[in-house]
């Protein structure tokens, strides 16, 4: 490997980076939530999800609070998990392209193989968190010596 590519990914700045970039489609959808509400709750209904505030709401904050945990790096895994969760109930509820006929079958099954992609992302930033961790472990051991 080149060594400024391996220099990249061992940057704080790459780190950062990659997780606004996971973060950022749950924190816009969460703020959304919260901002836009009128059509959020227009979507809660066409998903029959009753009382419709309620779902709403709790949707936003999984969403707010998980955001916040990737950003911040503070339970990280908790933040991931949460979403994954979360995309998970998504594709079973909304996207469930097994019991609809075509084309909005096809279409919910490629929001929901998306949805499936991005769950893989953030199992790998776990990854990629939890090595990160280890790393400063180390480093931070090999100082205090």
């Amino acid at each position: 490997m080149p060594v400024f590519v391996k220099n990249m990914l061992e940057s704080r700045w790459l780190w950062l980076i990659a997780r606004c970039c996971l973060a950022f489609l749950f924190l816009s959808s969460g703020l959304a939530k919260v901002l836009d509400t009128e059509n959020s709750f227009q979507e809660m209904r066409a998903a029959g999800l009753e009382p419709t505030w309620l779902f709403n709401y709790a949707s936003a904050i999984v969403l707010l609070f998980s955001s916040y945990c990737i950003l911040f790096q503070k339970y990280l895994w908790l933040g991931a998990g949460a979403l994954s969760v979360f995309l998970l109930l998504t594709i079973l509820i909304v996207h469930n392209f097994w019991t609809m006929s075509a084309p909005q079958a096809t279409i919910s099954m490629y929001f929901a193989f998306e949805h499936i992609a991005v769950i893989g992302g953030l199992i790998s930033l776990c990854i990629a968190g939890h090595y990160r961790n280890k790393v400063n472990e180390l480093t931070d051991a090999q100082h205090t010596c």
